[in-house]
């Protein structure tokens, strides 16, 4: 049986998305270059453990 994700994880992500959309709203300079934005900053975000 799978364990639902604690509540402070699943507010971690919300909120790495979060800004991960802002700083590619941004910084994206069309359709790719803001996916592109996203994917890194997510990962970025991720793997320092900001917002955790």
């Amino acid at each position: 049986m799978l364990c639902p994700a604690p509540e402070n994880e699943i507010m971690s992500k919300l909120l790495r998305g979060a800004v991960a959309g802002v700083g590619a709203w941004k910084l994206g300079g069309g359709l790719f270059g803001t996916i592109i934005v996203f994917v890194l900053l997510w990962w970025v975000l991720g793997y320092f453990g900001i917002f955790q």
